[in-house]
């Protein structure tokens, strides 16, 4: 089993910055590929972005590409998202999560989740 903790997040101005951290333990970190996904109010989660287990391949949605940089660190066991030129629509909470195969919405282990709000 992984347990996953979130940290980071918070409020921030449109334009501004936030990173987003993820610490895994129970299981060797390295074995997990790792994303991270978000859920605005009323809306279903939706992917953001993934790292595979080597941090050799990444992923993203179209909607945060060139702005958000997902990043791992398997010495640490952490996981970071770094989230700059936010927008309002990037309000949401943030997940990570942890798969052994491909992260998706329906992988086995989450974080907590953490509030992202962006103001206007």
């Amino acid at each position: 089993q992984v347990q996953l903790v979130q940290s980071g997040g918070g409020l921030v101005q449109a334009g501004g910055s936030l990173r987003l951290s993820c610490l895994g333990s129970g299981r060797t970190f390295s074995n997990y590929a790792m994303g991270w996904f978000r859920q605005a109010p009323g809306k279903e989660r939706e992917f953001v972005a993934a790292i595979n287990r080597s941090g050799g391949w990444l992923g993203y949605a179209d909607s945060v590409k060139g702005r958000f940089t997902i990043s791992r660190d398997n010495a640490k066991n952490t996981v970071y998202l770094q989230m700059n030129s936010l927008k309002p629509e990037d309000t949401a909470v943030y997940y990570c999560a942890a798969d052994r195969a491909l992260v998706t919405s329906r992988s086995e282990y989450w974080g907590q989740g953490t509030q992202v709000t962006v103001s206007s």
